[in-house]
């Protein structure tokens, strides 16, 4: 028998109500039913999952779901829920190589912000947070290309922009401000900025609060956090906002002395102001390389803490991979979280930090869904090289890598681990429907 099936409820998993009876006809007759079989969950069951109408229909012990629809064989991943990129910055995404000054063409920006949302989703994140510089060269062109790449990503990625002015306050700011209403206007979901480079930080944080609260849009500032009257201030300002302030990456914040960083901590907690850290890297409006955000101090304190990749191969990180895999690698490796913590900072962390709808592998819950390779979390961070990403209760990206090693009788006397090709439609690609 399923061991979870939809109930009835009106307080469950946000976004819409989950289906509502028992495993009957109602997903069988669903032309967009899927079924992931075989897959295993984080406590060690192997489960078969059906997914109806973009939502998870019901979880079963593997062989107990019969339906008439496609079928995905996950034998040999780990099924989690998939992940959010809560800090990227796809207008100059790509960049890095490019032969002289990096174009702000409106082709040039859209054309990078959907080359990186392609292979962020590749990675495993099926909703994306963009920050978009506005103002100066770019005018609002960038925002512009931007939001036309998330009318075209529908259905494979679900895209949100945030607008970065440079200037908020005095002369030089009347402008910046203008322009922001105006992106929040043309359709950009957030507003943020870097108070860190105006000459009155705590005017800008005002003026950005003042155009959230006009508009009911979450607020998203770049800070380094070095400075904590000024993080007070803002926290002082931002506590009980609606929908949300988050901060990041934050990295100033574990270069204080740590009773300072512990009470800084505490008012970020008391205000309900989320981090954001990057442990990838930096990005353009705060680059300090190597220093993260100290992640364990700040979860101590009742923060919520999220992880984003910042920088995708441009001027300030040429490497940057965009993978929240790493991300939470990093945070497992580098700062002791447990790995389910670690990646909770990428998954559920980061879509409650970008007001997205909690995601659980249980039936009601939005189908937001990442195989990975392997049998454990902690080795899925370590070696997570294929993948099966699912967005709205179909299969939007498939990764599989092959490792195959020389023929060696030192190999086959230690019955090394091989991951050969897989026959058939191989993992993640949908079958025919199977007699029930």
């Amino acid at each position: 028998m399923p061991d979870s099936q939809p109930q009835p409820h009106s307080s469950g998993p946000s976004g819409s109500s989950g289906s509502s009876g028992s495993s009957g006809s109602s997903g069988d007759d669903d032309a967009s039913a899927l079924l992931l079989c075989g897959a295993r969950l984080t406590d060690g069951r192997t489960v078969d999952v059906r997914l109806g109408s973009g939502r998870i229909e019901a979880v079963g012990t593997a062989g107990s779901l019969t339906a008439h629809t496609a079928r995905v064989d996950l034998g040999g991943y780990l099924l989690l829920p998939a992940a959010a990129e809560p800090h990227a910055h796809s207008d100059t995404a790509l960049s890095a190589d490019a032969e002289g000054p990096v174009s702000y063409e409106l082709a040039d920006v859209q054309r990078r912000t959907t080359e990186a949302a392609l292979l962020q989703l590749g990675h495993g994140a099926t909703a994306l947070r963009s920050h978009v510089r506005i103002g100066d060269v770019p005018g609002l062109t960038s925002m512009e290309a931007v939001l036309q790449a998330r009318r075209s990503l529908r259905g494979l990625v679900d895209l949100a922009a945030v607008a970065v002015p440079r200037l908020l306050t005095g002369v030089a700011g009347a402008d910046g401000l203008a322009m922001l209403r105006d992106a929040v206007k043309m359709g950009a979901s957030v507003v943020g900025g870097c108070p860190d480079l105006d000459p009155d930080p705590t005017g800008y944080v005002e003026a950005v609060l003042e155009v959230a609260a006009e508009h009911g849009c979450p607020v998203d500032l770049h800070t380094d956090g070095s400075d904590p009257a000024r993080l007070g201030r803002l926290a002082a300002m931002a506590g009980g906002l609606r929908p949300g302030v988050t901060i990041g990456p934050c990295g100033g914040l574990g270069r204080l002395p740590s009773d300072v960083a512990a009470r800084t901590a505490e008012q970020l907690a008391a205000a309900g102001v989320t981090v954001v850290c990057l442990p990838q890297g930096g990005c353009g409006s705060v680059d300090r390389r190597g220093a993260v955000a100290p992640v364990r101090l700040l979860r101590a304190a009742g923060v919520r803490v999220a992880a984003g990749s910042g920088a995708l191969r441009d001027v300030s990180n040429p490497v940057g991979r965009g993978d929240p895999l790493e991300a939470a690698y990093l945070l497992a490796s580098r700062c002791g979280l447990r790995p389910e913590d670690a990646y909770g900072t990428v998954s559920s962390a980061a879509r409650a930090a970008m007001g997205l709808p909690q995601v659980r592998v249980e039936a009601g819950f939005p189908a937001e869904l990442l195989a990975v390779r392997g049998d454990h979390l902690a080795g899925a961070l370590s070696l997570a090289y294929s993948r099966v990403v699912v967005h709205r209760g179909r299969v939007v990206a498939r990764t599989s890598a092959v490792r195959e090693y020389c023929d060696s009788a030192a190999a086959v006397a230690l019955d090394l681990p091989r991951q050969g090709r897989s026959k058939g439609s191989g993992p993640g690609r949908a079958t025919g429907a199977e007699p029930s």
